[in-house]
């Protein structure tokens, strides 16, 4: 056998199998590494695995009543897959305030959320196929509240791989 065939069987073995090393992580377009998205995906996932909040943003509109579920143990199981991570300029104050009557300073850190969003804008959104998970752009250098952020995003794409209901989410 010859040393390119050498080099290139074990990728054929594992394309064969189903199996291909690059199936699993993220399309990283943000300014953080590969190992801080996949530290909030782990934590998204442990987060789950406690409680599973269905309801949030039919609470804080609507004024609801938690729809709050035991852990999921599944959700430790989920993985990424090729899921596109990257920011999305802020819509400006003009824009904001002529869609929706509300007043922020620019940056706004709210983007346009895309049907079936609930809302018109958003911090964030996620789409679940193919896994996208877009972010206002200034929310980049404000460290703390972007890991919430995308925590949050990353159990959304959990929970919708799961099979949960999405609509207030």
């Amino acid at each position: 056998m010859g040393r390119g065939l050498r080099s290139v069987l074990p990728t054929i073995i594992l394309l064969g199998c189903g199996g291909s090393p690059a199936t699993v992580g993220f399309v990283n377009q943000t300014r953080h590494s590969d190992a801080q998205l996949w530290a909030l995906w782990t934590a998204a996932q442990q987060n789950l695995t406690r409680q599973v909040d269905l309801n949030p943003l039919q609470q804080s509109t609507a004024g609801a009543p938690a729809n709050t579920l035991p852990g999921d143990p599944r959700a430790g199981q989920v993985m990424p897959h090729q899921l596109t991570v990257a920011a999305e300029p802020d819509v400006s104050s003009q824009v904001l305030f002529a869609a929706t009557g509300t007043q922020r300073a620019n940056p706004t850190g709210m983007i346009a959320c895309p049907q079936p969003c609930n809302v018109r804008y958003a911090t964030a959104y996620s789409i679940y196929r193919p896994e996208t998970t877009k972010y206002a752009a200034s929310w980049e250098s404000e460290e703390n509240s972007f890991n919430t952020i995308l925590e949050y995003e990353f159990e959304n794409q959990i929970l919708f791989s799961l099979g949960y209901d999405m609509k207030w989410r």
